[in-house]
């Protein structure tokens, strides 16, 4: 991502971290990235365009800690406990993967539809960016897929893929319980440790 689009979209987000959306005003914008409103404009076309951007920004960083955390450990069980461990706590640290994941959005926060929008631009992040945004059903899907892809390897795992991807699936979804209602002790790890198969390796 050019340096300068990606300076934006930070201004952007710490922008967000002080005042609503509706407030952020794109000179503002343009002036903490050190660049001209023209190039804001150029990069993203509108405070809308500015805003789908953000939300695809987040999404992506989300999903890259997803596969992170499953690169993490040798043993099946702990890399799940470390996805739902990286969901749990990227949830509580970022409103908008928080909304994302939730489908909850606040007034503060930009809410751009998910559908796609039509896209005229030149710059090929922002064409990604206006195509169709992920729901939380289909980021409940990415995880679980991306899950099932890391552990189905020789030896992740006795039993059938059906079973790996209901097993997948389950924790992405205590993960998101826990993102709307915080569990008491023992926290994420311990239910997702107490869910999953005891043959697991």
């Amino acid at each position: 991502m050019p340096a300068a689009r990606e300076s934006l979209l930070d201004a952007a987000y710490t922008a967000l971290a002080h005042r609503p959306w509706s407030t952020v005003r794109m000179v503002d914008v343009a002036a903490v990235a050190g660049v001209s409103r023209q190039t804001l404009y150029n990069e993203f076309g509108s405070k809308e365009g500015l805003a789908r951007a953000l939300v695809r920004r987040e999404a992506d960083g989300f999903l890259a800690g997803v596969e992170r955390a499953l690169a993490t450990h040798a043993d099946a069980r702990e890399r799940l406990v470390a996805t739902a461990e990286w969901t749990t706590s990227a949830a509580r640290g970022n409103a908008l993967v928080r909304a994302m994941l939730t489908g909850c959005w606040s007034e503060r926060l930009p809410s751009p539809t998910l559908s796609a929008v039509p896209s005229s631009s030149a710059v090929p992040a922002q064409r990604r960016a206006d195509g169709r945004l992920p729901s939380p059903a289909d980021f409940v899907a990415l995880v679980r897929d991306r899950a099932v892809a890391a552990l189905s390897g020789p030896g992740a795992m006795r039993g059938d893929l059906g079973e790996l991807a209901g097993a997948c699936e389950l924790v992405v979804r205590l993960s998101l319980s826990c993102v709307a209602a915080p569990p008491g002790e023992g926290g994420v790890t311990e239910l997702v440790r107490g869910a999953l198969p005891r043959q697991w390796t």
